[in-house]
């Protein structure tokens, strides 16, 4: 029965009989996405390279105000200038400076639509090396941040106004290493598993004010750092390693105000490969 009735509804919609309701939901247009974007507000921790900066690029590109943090002067100073993005020199581990960021973002904007927290560090170690003041610190980047950010949107700012339609969105960028490992990352596995946990917390304390938290895991993603050989393409079932403005188109989509309904989710893009079955190679 329900196979059938969604077959009359769709030959009474090709046939104009019924209306959607909305122009939206007959189609976007990119016309139609940049317009639904372009007024919105965005900050991104980390966006002065690699999947950070390929975020800010491309929330400038939809005509939104960005406002970028991260500790790396020489080149969130260049693409600041680049873009036209607005560029703040800070260490994402000290939440007094977050704070004080995200209280002068508010003082010349008046709000926050969209935080992205990217910031993040890679230092792998080996266990027995391990202590635990750096095992601290790689959570005090990758983790406490997004925290920060997430208390001073909302519990600090959105309670004191009225919920509107559009609330605001949050996106964590945590990585396929909280679902999969290899030796001596404790610490960064730790953190970005920590970051899947607390994006679906926030996102049952954050309904209220009709803020939708998700996060994103990148699998293998070219930044540049190190050479991409054929073999690391093949080996992937979408037939390439991925590339930071992968990340960064699926940031936009969560940010779309028809991206309302998902929530608390935690979406891997990574090319298939945490879904593929792997066989050990034989041997003579």
């Amino acid at each position: 029965m329900a196979d059938n009735y969604l077959e009359k509804r769709m030959d009474d919609y090709r046939s104009g009989k019924l209306s959607t309701g909305s122009r939206r939901s007959a189609g976007v247009t990119s016309r139609a996405v940049k317009s639904a974007l372009s007024q919105l507000r965005v900050m991104v921790t980390g966006g002065a390279s690699g999947i950070g900066l390929a975020i800010v690029e491309a929330f400038r590109a939809e005509g939104c105000r960005v406002a970028s943090i991260d500790i790396d002067r020489v080149n969130g100073t260049r693409t600041s200038q680049a873009n036209g993005s607005r560029y703040y020199c800070l260490d994402v581990s000290d939440p007094t400076a977050i704070t004080s960021a995200m209280e002068d973002i508010f003082a010349r904007w008046g709000d926050i639509d969209v935080i992205v927290n990217c910031a993040g560090v890679f230092s792998p170690t080996p266990i027995e090396q391990c202590d635990p003041d750096g095992f601290m610190k790689i959570l005090s980047v990758n983790l406490l941040p997004a925290y920060v950010t997430a208390s001073r949107l909302a519990a600090r700012r959105k309670a004191a106004q009225s919920p509107n339609n559009y609330g605001g969105r949050i996106i964590n960028i945590t990585s396929t290493r909280a679902f999969q490992s290899e030796p001596s990352t404790e610490a960064y596995s730790a953190s970005k598993g920590a970051l899947v946990a607390l994006t679906h917390a926030l996102m049952a304390s954050l309904s209220p004010y009709n803020i939708t938290v998700n996060a994103i895991a990148p699998g293998w993603i070219d930044t540049g750092h190190y050479p991409i050989r054929e073999i690391d393409n093949l080996w992937h079932p979408s037939g390439r390693v991925g590339v930071a403005r992968d990340i960064a188109r699926a940031c936009i989509w969560l940010a779309h105000p028809d991206s309302a309904f998902i929530n608390g989710e935690t979406i891997t893009i990574d090319g298939g490969v945490t879904r593929k079955m792997y066989y050990p190679p034989e041997t003579e």
